[in-house]
């Protein structure tokens, strides 16, 4: 029956998944690859979107190449860095050189989103048991006996057509504001931990071989190369303080960024015209209160929030798939997708990105924070650190998140037919 007349056409698949970023596509691939049926729905169109993250630590950098899909990502476009550094002034007060870790993954890779997202999306499409709802905004869940079973979704042109999408369990990938929290009833906490917003904005310039936080002039900068010719550069200001400051024109804040950006200030210049070219983060760590129901699960952002320092969005995002996969395979096999049984993997995610956030809120404050007294106290404190045991522990934590994550490639068995 054609959709959106009379009743709503229907798509049956084992799993749902809300939501076409890193965390929804790399387990829609690791459940077809392991012969589930999946259904993707996803409100935007086409990749052709902005796109925030995209530095991938050697952890999801290791993740993604045992699924198959690193080196077809890389081959479109990306950037190596060699580690990050801490700069004050000109001054080096820490510099994490990946290029000393062990394995093959030794580099902070600067990659596109949407580099990624194509080579998921095109292997993706090699399953015939894959469905891909694009342009499609879901308005309801289908609940029974209070266990989620699906969700209601409409196109998002002008003559939307209804779908009704029924699964043995829906996944919750559809990000910070994730429509599938709130349509589930899902109280949703934002803690402020975070002292700074990001104002970011892209400049044609010279490449760079780290990813840096440097503090020149004012406020400090986030910067790192993105492919092909550009440098991200993210600059911190007092959180919730940008519409104050954008209230006295556009000049004052171009005036304040080349201050904060000397060694830019040119291309500021001649590279910013307006508010479009900037785009503001506003940054804040929060977890859903619940990250399972009976028949539905949340990843990602839709689970929880996470600051840009430390890299760590696309990484955990990535983490959350691989950990989900082979719950969910288990939980299909013995048709039991509740909450009891998804309990396991919940508490195991909620404690490793619990440790991260943590872990970001220390180097938010050591690295971002201003006054006279951590202007004074920031030097010496990160010399010390930086020479310890307990750094280069920290330094691993940060490259590798949990490293008892890994690809349960044993249970892949479904062969790639569709397009290569």
């Amino acid at each position: 029956m054609k959709p959106g007349a009379g009743r709503p056409a229907e798509v049956y698949a084992d799993v749902c998944i809300v939501g076409g970023g890193p965390a929804g596509l790399t387990l829609a691939l690791l459940m077809l690859r392991s012969g589930a049926r999946v259904a993707l729905v996803e409100r935007s169109r086409s990749l052709e979107r902005e796109y925030r993250g995209e530095i991938l630590q050697p952890g999801g950098q290791e993740l993604l190449a045992t699924l198959g899909v690193l080196e077809g990502a890389r081959e479109r476009g990306c950037h190596e860095h060699d580690g990050f550094r801490l700069e004050e002034h000109g001054r080096v007060l820490i510099d994490g050189n990946y290029r000393r870790l062990p394995g093959t993954f030794n580099c902070l890779l600067s990659l596109p989103q949407r580099h990624l997202l194509t080579e998921l999306l095109r292997r993706c499409q090699a399953h015939p048991g894959f469905v891909s709802l694009t342009g499609t905004r879901v308005n309801g869940l289908v609940e029974e006996a209070s266990a989620v079973r699906g969700v209601v979704c409409s196109g998002t042109g002008s003559e939307p057509d209804t779908r009704v999408v029924r699964a043995a369990c829906v996944v919750g990938a559809d990000g910070r504001y994730s429509t599938v929290r709130r349509l589930a009833r899902i109280p949703y906490d934002r803690v402020e931990l975070f002292d700074q917003d990001v104002l970011w904005f892209k400049l044609a310039a010279r490449a760079t071989r780290t990813v840096r936080i440097f503090r020149a002039g004012g406020s400090p900068v986030l910067a790192y190369t993105s492919f092909p010719d550009q440098v991200q550069l993210g600059w911190t200001l007092p959180h919730r303080g940008y519409r104050e400051l954008a209230s006295r024109g556009f000049g004052e804040v171009k005036d304040r960024i080349r201050a904060a950006v000397p060694e830019y200030a040119d291309a500021v210049e001649e590279q910013i015209g307006g508010f479009k070219d900037l785009s503001l983060l506003d940054v804040f760590a929060g977890s859903a209160r619940q990250w399972a129901r009976d028949g539905l699960l949340l990843i990602g952002d839709s689970a929880h929030t996470h600051s840009p320092i430390g890299a760590q969005g696309i990484n955990l995002a990535v983490q959350d798939a691989v950990a989900a996969h082979p719950v969910l395979c288990e939980g299909l096999r013995r048709r039991d997708l509740s909450a009891r049984m998804l309990a396991p993997l919940v508490a195991q995610r909620q404690d490793e990105t619990g440790k991260m956030t943590r872990l970001q809120v220390m180097q938010s404050r050591m690295m971002l924070s201003s006054g006279r007294l951590s202007g004074f106290v920031r030097p010496k404190a990160a010399l010390l650190v930086s020479r310890t045991p307990a750094y280069r522990s920290v330094l691993r934590r940060i490259a590798y998140g949990d490293r008892g994550v890994a690809v349960r490639s044993d249970l892949f068995h479904e062969t790639e037919t569709g397009p290569a």
